[in-house]
């Protein structure tokens, strides 16, 4: 069983984004935040900015967790970081964030249920945000991404709360593999299968697309 260590709500701040703004840098809140199933191009949480709506927010992407376990491997890399600095909506102790299963279901406090979809992947913001040359590749390289989650159950969350995972797949399809399998070793796609449908409509095509073109390449 894991903790929240913090909840975390975006700042609207100048970025290289398309939109020109970001809301990447995530504040610790003192309070309860609400949590709910979000509209397209929409966070998860309340109060919390989503400026880049083609690529970010939406039910697949409603909330953001990041390890504090995590964070401090960074240090040697970035120093200290204060919860939050990843983007991440949740800072977690305890959950090892990226050997949890695509599908796996997190209860969050006393009443929220959210749902493991996909890592997240590292974007020139993200670069941007921690004035990091050669960040995205680092980040990858890494293979520690965070995930994102779906709000089954809504309610409201905050710092302290714990975290216990409710249920995994009977597979192994977890967030550090599938985040290999979509940026530096697509080969890995098709162990993707057995977790296809918990997958977000992007990863299914690219996993669809490794198949098809290794059956062909396969045939006479």
């Amino acid at each position: 069983m894991g903790l929240i260590e913090s909840v975390n709500v975006g700042v609207v701040r100048p970025a290289v984004s398309t939109p020109g703004r970001s809301g990447i840098d995530k504040v610790p809140t003192a309070g309860p935040v609400a949590v709910d199933v979000p509209g397209a191009g929409r966070s998860g949480l309340a109060g919390d900015p989503i400026c880049d709506t083609d690529f970010h927010g939406g039910p697949d992407q409603a909330v953001y967790a990041y390890a504090r376990e995590d964070l401090e491997a960074w240090g040697p890399t970035l120093g200290p970081l204060r919860a939050g600095t990843f983007g991440e909506n949740l800072t977690t102790r305890g959950v090892d964030v990226t050997d949890a299963r695509i599908g796996e279901r997190w209860r969050v406090g006393d009443d929220v249920v959210l749902q493991v979809t996909v890592p997240r992947t590292p974007c020139r913001t993200f670069a941007a945000w921690l004035g990091r040359t050669g960040w995205v590749r680092t980040f990858t390289e890494a293979a520690v991404p965070g995930a994102y989650l779906r709000v089954l159950l809504p309610g409201t969350v905050r710092a302290g709360d714990r975290v216990v995972v409710l249920d995994r797949p009977d597979h192994d399809v977890t967030i550090g593999l599938v985040f290999r399998a979509v940026t530096r070793e697509p080969e890995l796609l098709p162990r993707l299968l057995p977790a296809l449908d918990a997958l977000p409509d992007d990863v299914r095509a690219r996993v669809r697309r490794r198949l098809d073109g290794r059956s062909v390449v396969g045939n006479p």
